[in-house]
């Protein structure tokens, strides 16, 4: 078979399995966790190797102990959590019309029967209050229709196990089946691709759970209510540039206004928790657990997330970093390879004019 017949069937295969992927959609959800924990997790057993330790005990041991923090999770701070999440849709009524009278005491032209922000926060009130808890209730029975919750529980850490166990062997398997005339630039591709995905997933993942945790309990231990929910809201959102410290920020300070007026050290403190968190961020956790030459920038990062969110769904958004990290690599790539050739340099028109 010629080069060309391999490449039509092998581009053949590729777009019939990625509508395989579309099609199975939140199906797979199980599986792209497991794959993503996996990746997360196979330096943490190289390391226990390295101590001496089988493949098999490493993995062992990383898997009980995962189990351990996840049920320690459940039992303590799920419940805790998804309380606050739900109480504050059902207060988030009373915080508009609390709004609504700190404007009306401070800047009662605003708040004209006819004017238009009246109607406007009378409006969002009544959306909300109506609303509000419908959609959180709405979106929580549609995962769990969507995804089964015990067997997500099940099948992922099976699928991490069992990945996490031969991973190593897959890596090889796959290397031994690159063509031989291309293999150095695949793997050099491959090794920029690993090398972004690690700086980024696995960087920002800790950071993520760094100040997730950092905020919850800062937040709870100066008092503001709802303080866990908000903590690792904003901490979740961290990995989208400025964005994700802004939301949290605001939301934080925006619920210590309502909570603490009047009371402006504990409001400063809650300023004061973000601040410091921004500073160690951009500091210290970001450039050591990152680095600074992933190559992401945050507008293709919201593109990413955005388009692979609407085709994928909540898989989508799962996928959407490490795809962009793989296509930003290739794009560096085929520029290289852009700016070496002739048609950029123009010395082909310059050997034949010779």
């Amino acid at each position: 078979m010629t080069i060309n017949n391999q490449m039509k069937y092998w581009g053949i295969f590729a777009l019939v399995f990625v509508l395989s992927l579309w099609f199975l959609g939140d199906i797979m959800l199980p599986y792209v966790l497991g794959g993503a924990i996996a990746y997360f997790l196979d330096p943490v057993a190289d390391r226990l190797e390295a101590l001496g330790l089988s493949r098999v005990v490493s993995t062992v041991i990383i898997t009980l102990v995962g189990v351990l923090i996840f049920l320690v999770g459940v039992l303590a701070v799920l419940p805790v959590l998804v309380e606050q999440t739900i109480a504050l849709f059902e207060t988030m009524p009373e915080l508009v019309r609390d709004l609504r009278l700190f404007i009306s005491q401070r800047f009662p032209e605003l708040l004209n029967e006819n004017s238009v922000m009246h109607q406007t926060l009378s409006s969002i009130g009544d959306v909300i209050k109506e609303k509000g808890g419908a959609v959180l209730q709405g979106v929580l029975s549609s995962a769990a229709s969507v995804v089964n919750l015990v067997m997500l529980m099940v099948v992922v850490p099976v699928v991490t196990f069992y990945l996490l166990l031969d991973w190593d062997k897959m890596v090889a398997r796959v290397d031994d089946l690159l063509p031989r005339e291309h293999i150095t630039v695949i793997r050099s591709l491959a090794s920029q691709i690993d090398n972004t995905l690690a700086s980024f997933v696995r960087g920002m993942g800790s950071v993520c759970l760094i100040l997730g945790t950092y905020y919850a309990i800062a937040l709870m231990l100066v008092g503001l209510n709802f303080g866990l929910a908000v903590g690792f809201f904003a901490g979740a959102i961290t990995f989208i540039p400025y964005i994700g410290s802004l939301l949290g920020g605001t939301l934080a300070i925006g619920l210590g206004l309502f909570q603490f007026w009047g009371d402006w050290f504990s409001l400063g403190l809650v300023g004061a928790i973000f601040v410091a968190g921004q500073i160690v961020e951009g500091n210290f956790l970001t450039p050591k657990l990152v680095g600074k030459s992933v190559g992401l920038h945050p507008v293709w990062l919201l593109f990413a997330l955005s388009v692979f969110g609407a085709l994928f769904g909540f898989v989508g958004m799962l996928v959407a970093v490490p795809i962009a990290a793989v296509i930003g690599v290739l794009a560096r790539f085929f520029i290289g390879q852009y700016t070496n050739s002739y048609l950029y340099t123009g010395k082909a028109i310059e050997a034949q004019e010779d």
